[in-house]
């Protein structure tokens, strides 16, 4: 699952108009940066806002440090203006369970997908004994 996951971004980012980028006329400004971080490596957080609008906060934290079940819990949300005019914001958790956007353009699972999951989970496969 992880693996589709990362192949659909990569295949976004391939596919991306970024002819506009490389153009000397687009220059955006960075209007604000900060980032802090625990000297230990606990934690993390991020923020940054560009002169065309964009504006992403980001904070992480790590969950059960010191043991075998340690992990990583990133959460931030992102605001920009589409290239059609369209706001966009969302955000985000990412943790051991993947990464989870909620934003009204981020598709929605339909909820018979959703309680074929549920059913699935509940009904593991039974192993036949030799």
């Amino acid at each position: 699952m992880k693996f589709i996951v990362v192949l659909a971004v990569f295949v976004a980012w391939a596919s991306a108009d970024v002819s506009h980028v490389a153009s000397p006329d687009y220059i955006v400004p960075i209007v604000r940066s900060s980032f802090e971080s625990n000297p230990d490596g606990s934690s993390f957080n991020y923020a940054y806002e560009t002169g065309n609008g964009i504006i992403s906060q980001t904070d992480g934290v790590v969950k059960n440090p010191n043991t075998e079940d340690a992990s990583l819990e990133v959460k931030g949300n992102v605001r920009y203006t589409a290239p059609d005019g369209t706001p966009v914001e969302f955000t985000y958790v990412a943790n051991k369970e993947g990464f989870q956007p909620v934003g009204s353009h981020v598709p929605q699972i339909p909820e018979l997908i959703l309680r074929a999951q549920q059913y699935i989970a509940s009904h593991p496969p039974q192993v036949k004994k030799a």
